[in-house]
């Protein structure tokens, strides 16, 4: 962000990622490459299978058939490059970035992203953020120590009533000064905002995007066991407070501990000093920038607003915030076009890695049951292994098999489509309840969501943080350890009281 009084000279703050040793650390871009390889070969070793397909009376959406799968005998591999817009190994890239539609990813995503990064830049090149902050932390110093536990609440009130996922990039962009003005450090902004969403996704009671529809899957009662999920909830999202309160108050004590540290100096060093000045200006800026905010959220409580009409609430916010930095000659109209530009080309590697990690998913046949897909075997497989354990075991396999399955089908949706037609009948087969299956389900689903490079909502706030994967893998595999385990015990409960 730029100082308002020199607006013009200074050029939009960059927000990409920027990992912190580039040297003994290999990029995003090269991880995904080896991964979709390894894809690649397997398509090989592993025969492609398909499933017989119905619709779900109560969802009206397509499910499988538990009992009907089937290899595919005229499944071929993947070449290493195809023509006619198929799929081959050097053709991942293109394919997954061109993949899905407008409703998600891939290619929504990546419009969202990109779309959204350029909107941000018109309001971070206003100085505005900047200035609110430091007013605010002027007057409420000793309020901060609230900041965390009221935000990262909140984020899992989200993550858990409506499926908030996506729009935590937005806010980590909101957040990131805001925190780094305290003190904290990007990755703290990552955990209030985007790990708890997904804590709140993962425990939630009536998400309609996973917890709905895998219960009707199920064929239980929607929304059946709110009060285990509830408790589930709080202390899930305790858990996640108390250890992100004390991560940040150790970074705030010595800012070096941060993995992040030098990433995050840089982008201090590009904010304008604590001289900066609040004025009428920030003010009109500030309260189209909230009422933007509010409209978003109406928009996705209200109205059920998803990608496309959110991307589009966003550039409209950036309009007329670039309206009125014109209007109070706070930039020139040139400026805000610049702004627009520098934002949406800071989140462009961000949204390519959405595109490319969707490669993976191409490569191995798809995530449709009815098509001839590697994922199709692998469920099977799953599945018959399942099926011969004890009860207990059985139900944190199935915990185990959604949190692995969970890398190449990141929807919440589209993964219970896929898994829930045959875990829940499993359960029947081997003395877990539906309800428990459903519960493995949404556990393995949400949590993994804050490691796996192919979540979409992940890169998308790790860009605008301007963190490596790596950097941030390594520092969340301690939390994954905890919250993991935790969700673990959980599942044993529920087996032990015969949730259902």
């Amino acid at each position: 962000m730029t100082d308002p009084k020199s607006q013009g000279s200074d050029k939009t703050k960059s927000i990409n990622t920027e990992p912190v040793n580039s040297k003994s650390m290999p990029d995003a871009f090269i991880i995904l490459f080896f991964v979709v390889l390894v894809a690649a070969i397997a398509t090989h070793i592993i025969p492609a299978g398909k499933f017989a397909t119905e619709i779900n009376q109560d969802t009206g959406k397509k499910v499988l058939v538990s009992d009907s799968y089937q290899v595919v005998e005229d499944f071929q591999g993947v070449p290493l490059f195809a023509d006619g817009g198929n799929a081959g190994f050097l053709n991942f890239a293109f394919e997954g970035m061109v993949s899905g539609d407008k409703w998600g990813s891939a290619i929504g995503v990546m419009m969202f992203i990109i779309l959204t990064g350029g909107a941000f830049g018109i309001v971070m090149k206003t100085g505005s953020i900047n200035n609110g902050v430091i007013a605010l932390i002027s007057k409420t110093q000793k309020l901060e120590v609230l900041f965390i536990p009221i935000l990262f609440t909140l984020f899992s009130l989200g993550g858990a009533i409506f499926g908030m996922g996506e729009e935590a990039i937005a806010f980590c962009i909101v957040l990131l000064p805001l925190m780094l003005a305290i003190g904290y450090d990007s990755i703290t902004t990552v955990m209030v905002t985007y790990v708890a969403t997904q804590i709140g996704f993962a425990a939630s009671w009536m998400n309609p995007f996973s917890v709905a529809i895998a219960q009707g899957i199920a064929d239980i009662p929607l929304m059946s066991g709110m009060e285990f999920r509830v408790i589930m909830w709080f202390v899930l999202t305790a858990i996640g407070v108390v250890f992100t309160m004390r991560y940040a108050a150790n970074i705030k004590a010595k800012p070096e501990l941060s993995a992040n540290y030098l990433v995050d100096k840089t982008y201090k060093s590009e904010t304008p000093s604590t001289a900066s000045t609040f004025d009428k200006t920030d003010t009109a800026i500030l309260a189209s920038f909230f009422l933007a905010i509010i409209w978003v959220i109406w928009g996705v409580v209200a109205k059920g607003y998803y990608i496309p009409e959110i991307a589009s609430q966003f550039f409209t916010m950036g309009v007329v915030i670039g309206l009125i930095a014109v209007v109070f000659k706070r930039l020139s109209v040139n400026e805000v076009a610049d702004a627009f530009k520098q934002g949406a080309k800071d989140l462009l590697p961000a949204a390519m890695i959405v595109g490319m990690a969707k490669g993976i998913v191409i490569i191995l046949g798809g995530d449709q049951a009815d098509e001839a897909s590697v994922l199709n075997t692998v469920l099977y497989g799953a599945a018959n292994v399942i099926g011969e354990l004890p009860t207990t075991l059985s139900a944190l396999l199935m915990f185990v098999f959604q949190s692995v399955f969970n890398f190449f089908i990141a929807s919440g949706s589209g993964q219970a489509a896929l898994t829930m037609p045959l875990m829940a009948p499993l359960g029947d087969l081997v003395g877990v309840s539906r309800q428990v299956a459903v519960l493995a389900f949404q556990l393995g689903d949400g949590l993994t969501n804050l490691i796996i490079p192919t979540s979409a909502s992940l890169i998308g706030c790790l860009g605008v943080a301007r963190i490596d994967w790596l950097v941030w893998a390594k520092f969340i595999s301690k939390f994954m350890l905890l919250i993991m385990t935790s969700a673990a015990l959980f599942i044993v409960v529920a087996v032990f009281i015969n949730f259902s």
